[in-house]
């Protein structure tokens, strides 16, 4: 009987103790649960095992500099995106909410492909939770941009034209701010007086398409940044000084802008100063200064730099690069630190002033110009993917360069052919009595009444005549740049020399060439055709000569280098290009 008890007091306390058991784990279970549970409604739903990020309305006011903290690389994609969603969520609530009153101003929009500046209703009272759904969108704009790169800077004043009647954004002398287009600063305050809170409307469309526009441009092209510093080298028999003379400019990202690539000696430097007020962008110049012609090359970019009017376009703009042979060093040639001391005395006139070419070293020692070598010097030295490789004599319409970019954003069908590709412009001169034309619509005016003519239309008209010209200046103007034909380098236009928009990855000028003996793009353009280039001729783009229309002038001794330039070209490089590049029915040199 005692055995039969002490066996039941067991048995209890077995199933006490399982009891117990049984009791801590629910608990536990219940714990857990409840952790759960407060996690995802703390984190709307974002829970994730492992390394999680709970996105809340203060952490989403967090400068973006915390996020590259706190959140690994391979999150930030997925971030950004259920970002742009909340905020799409909190503006439409705002829109609605706002609809009701009849005041209206500038909020940006954040849509899925970029953001926009679009005129909503605004309330004038209670307007704190609009002030504040405001500033959380205008700090994402800036969060996304962040977040994709820490490189990229938005807002970039290195392209911002200085000019002595610019003034801050601030209301004052030279603003251009409408009524009913205005914006409040994120923290809704006027930190500078009355009316300094608000930004023009313009300037936050211009700062808002950037965004996007730097994005496309940046994930389309896929390019990758060049070096900005001075280089002393040797190039065949050419000693070359690259970026001697830098543009303050700075460093560029290779997507963000285009390059002018020209060559010049000091004599054709007049033409600077237009070329920059139409062109408003990069410029690679490489200069020709052998022996005795580098003082005044030198003299003359000093000049340029400072004793303009419109001299703060040069030192923002323009990189100068300077070469010679190695048979004509200069006697002293300044390390690139010293060379702009001491400055020009601007009481002076201009180096290039009422200079001819027969003062210059290089025709004294009867010298040839290096041309293709100076093109080559200014193109490799060219810190953007887009470059063009121009003449310093040739100007652009204005505004082509941001039309340009956004043509290669909107990246049309015509744009996708597989096929390498460059973009011809249309070249034209006009009469030295008349103004350079800023659009195509002043340009025909100008065909129309005989001021103007294509280029070389009377030297060597099919050297540079342009498929589909007489349809081109037909054609209206229209607002956006795209692409008018596109044109192959063969049948009449077999000899075509065209001068395009194109990229680093483009085949190089042969530098056997000089301009005495012409033909110097032939060869180069030879090489495109045999490749298959397309050429996408653009529909509202241009170039026009310096005034005054090119006559043919006898010049024995010029015919006479043609004469050997042309053997130069059958008998040696156009045997070298067909091995090096092979041959294309219809191409020829």
């Amino acid at each position: 009987m005692k055995q039969f008890k002490d066996q039941k007091i067991k048995l209890i306390r077995m199933l006490t103790r399982r009891n117990w058991l049984l009791r801590c784990s629910i608990l536990i279970n219940v714990a857990v649960l409840l952790y759960l549970c407060s996690h995802l409604l703390i984190g709307g739903g974002n829970f994730a095992l492992g390394p999680a990020y709970i996105i809340s309305d203060e952490s989403m006011l967090k400068p973006a500099a915390q996020y590259r903290t706190h959140i690994p690389a391979h999150l930030a994609q997925q971030l950004r995106q259920d970002e742009r969603e909340a905020l799409l969520i909190q503006q439409q609530q705002t829109q609605s909410q706002q609809q009701q009153q009849q005041h209206s101003s500038v909020v940006l929009k954040i849509q899925e492909n970029g953001i926009s500046v679009q005129e909503v209703p605004q309330q004038q009272q209670g307007s704190q939770p609009n002030q504040q759904q405001d500033q959380l969108l205008l700090e994402a704009a800036g969060r996304d941009v962040d977040n994709t790169n820490n490189n990229v800077n938005v807002d970039d004043s290195r392209f911002d034209v200085p000019t002595e009647t610019s003034q801050s954004n601030n209301g004052g002398p030279g603003s251009n701010r409408a009524a009913g287009a205005e914006i409040l600063y994120q923290d809704g305050g006027a930190p500078n007086g009355a009316g300094a809170g608000l930004l023009n409307a313009s300037d936050i469309f211009s700062t808002t398409a950037s965004i996007d526009l730097d994005m496309k441009l940046r994930s389309l092209l896929n390019c990758h940044d060049r070096d900005y510093e001075p280089y002393i080298g040797q190039r065949g028999d050419f000693w070359v000084m690259k970026n001697y003379i830098r543009a303050e400019h700075g460093e560029l990202r290779c997507h963000e802008t285009i390059t002018y690539t020209t060559h010049a000696d000091y004599t054709f430097l007049d033409n600077l100063i237009p070329l920059l007020e139409r062109w408003n962008a990069p410029v690679s110049l490489a200069m020709h200064a052998p022996g005795t012609d580098f003082v005044p090359t030198v003299n003359a970019v000093k000049y340029l730099r400072d004793c303009l009017p419109e001299s703060h376009l040069v030192r923002q703009f323009v990189t100068f690069h300077i070469y010679f042979s190695s048979k004509h060093i200069p006697k002293n040639v300044p390390k690139y630190d010293k060379v702009l001391e001491p400055p020009y005395n601007c009481s002076l006139p201009a180096p290039y002033f009422n200079v001819s070419s027969s003062q210059l070293y290089k025709t004294q020692k009867k010298l040839l110009y290096p041309v293709n070598v100076g093109r080559n010097i200014a193109r490799d030295a060219a810190m953007t993917h887009f470059i063009l490789a121009s003449d310093i004599e040739l100007y652009p319409n204005p505004g082509l360069v941001h039309k340009f970019l956004e043509m290669i954003v909107r990246n049309e069908p015509v744009l996708q052919r597989k096929n390498p590709r460059v973009f011809p412009l249309s070249i034209f001169e006009v009469d030295s009595s008349s103004p350079v034309p800023r659009d195509k619509t002043e340009l025909q005016e100008l065909l129309r009444t005989g001021k103007a003519i294509p280029f070389h239309k009377r030297v060597c008209s099919s050297c540079h005549g342009v498929p589909k010209s007489k349809e081109w200046i037909a054609a209206n103007e229209t607002d956006d740049l795209g692409v008018f034909h596109i044109g192959k380098r063969v049948g009449y236009f077999v000899h075509w020399e065209p001068i395009y928009i194109g990229t680093h990855a483009d085949p190089h000028y042969d530098e056997r060439l000089s301009w005495e003996g012409k033909s110097d793009k032939m060869t180069q353009g030879y090489a495109l055709c045999v490749l298959d280039y397309d050429f996408h001729i653009l529909d509202n783009a241009f170039l026009v000569h310096k005034p005054g229309i090119k006559v043919l002038k006898k010049d024995p001794k010029r015919a006479m280098l043609a004469a050997k330039t042309n053997q130069l070209i059958k008998k040696i490089i156009y045997p070298e290009l067909q091995v090096m590049y092979g041959s294309r029915k219809g191409c020829a040199v």
